[in-house]
């Protein structure tokens, strides 16, 4: 039986939305373009598989969390079998040709990113309420806080630049979901740093911020946080107001308030503490370039948020137990805290029992992710 052909570009599209939860899905490519298909496709809850020799550092990451199955070779015949739906984006026309013309005999559904309108199937952009309309004053750089990791936490004005974007350079922290809401012509720059691995140096970053800005294009910097909470955002600003490009920061929601509230630990609470102090957590206590005073940390009475405090943990703790903590104080240990990564939503480990005010045990010390 012949296969039939795709249809012509000219032909109506039928809209209709596909529920992809708990199905199969195929993605052919590891760049940027690939993992902004892939952050949409994760969103909608798809078993995604990645078939590429290489990825970028955010793929990389969201492979390493078991976020996605990634087969490291080239796309071959028979990665189809058993997807719902297909995206291929190798930048390489003979391959995504391959992989639309697999799709179609296997009468799967492909998306062809470098010819939407050739493809069996064409994503819409999510509806994310009335339209923003873009600002056109040329070249810039707007670095936007993303938040705790759940999209819906970024602030309106962070929406309104990613409307505006015509580059958008994204942390892997960032809330990726995001991503899929671009506008088609919009050009993402994977600018991840993954712990102790593969990171973009952070002058190379402030060079493309520039560059960019500098051929009049709109630059949407994506952070997960707040840019100026452990996210460098400062330096970028310097690198842009050095270079005399125009630059706006649009502060976010940070994960040190934001996560430990939603796993319902408040940072303050009337009566029990008046204070409570961020600190990063990347370097150990004792490491020469730490500083942060561990010493007066230990003499606080309020709470402690430690960020980037995963590996760091036992020495942290010990430190602060040295420094005057109680050893019997309550801990908190918090990761992917509103992310929808399999560690799951508001994962909390540790400080297990519930917390009575009157008992004055509430200051949990926050050990836990950006």
């Amino acid at each position: 039986m012949s296969t039939p052909p795709l249809p012509r570009p000219s032909a109506p599209l039928h809209p209709v939305g596909l529920r992809l939860e708990g199905r199969p899905v195929v993605v052919a490519g590891g760049g940027t373009v690939a993992y902004r298909a892939t952050a949409g496709l994760l969103a909608s809850g798809a078993l995604v598989t990645v078939v590429s020799p290489a990825v970028v550092p955010a793929l990389e990451a969201l492979a390493d969390s078991g976020a996605l199955a990634w087969i490291r070779r080239r796309y071959a015949p028979g990665d189809l079998d058993g997807a719902w739906y297909a995206v291929t984006a190798t930048a390489d026309p003979v391959v995504d040709g391959a992989v639309a013309a697999d799709a179609e005999r296997a009468r799967v559904f492909c998306t062809r990113t470098d010819a939407p309108d050739a493809s069996s199937a064409r994503p819409a952009l999510p509806d994310g309420g009335a339209p923003l309309l873009r600002d056109r004053r040329g070249g810039r750089v707007v670095l936007v806080g993303g938040g705790p990791g759940d999209p819906g936490l970024i602030t309106v004005r962070g929406r309104e630049a990613l409307a505006e974007a015509d580059v958008v350079v994204v942390d892997h922290l960032g809330p990726r979901t995001l991503l899929a809401g671009l506008r088609p012509d919009v050009e993402v720059v994977d600018a991840s740093k993954l712990p102790r691995r593969r990171a973009m140096p952070q002058d190379e970053i402030n060079a493309l911020l520039v560059s960019h800005a500098r051929a009049g294009r709109c630059v949407v910097r994506l952070k997960g946080g707040d840019p100026f909470v452990f996210g460098r955002g400062m330096e970028e600003l310097l690198a842009c107001t050095a270079a005399d490009v125009p630059v706006e920061v649009v502060p976010g929601v940070t994960s040190a308030v934001a996560v430990p509230g939603v796993a319902g630990i408040p940072v303050t609470h009337r009566g029990l503490t008046h204070e409570f102090v961020v600190v990063s957590g990347h370097l150990p206590p004792g490491h020469p370039q730490s500083l942060v005073d561990w010493a007066a940390i230990g003499r606080l009475r309020g709470t402690v948020v430690v960020l980037m405090g995963v590996e760091t943990a036992a020495a942290i703790a010990a430190a602060l137990v040295d420094h005057g903590r109680r050893p019997d104080t309550p801990v908190a240990v918090v990761t992917e805290g509103t992310t929808d990564a399999p560690a799951g939503r508001h994962h909390v480990a540790g400080a297990a029992r519930s917390h009575d005010p009157r008992r004055g045990d509430l200051p949990a010390r926050r050990l836990g992710g950006r």
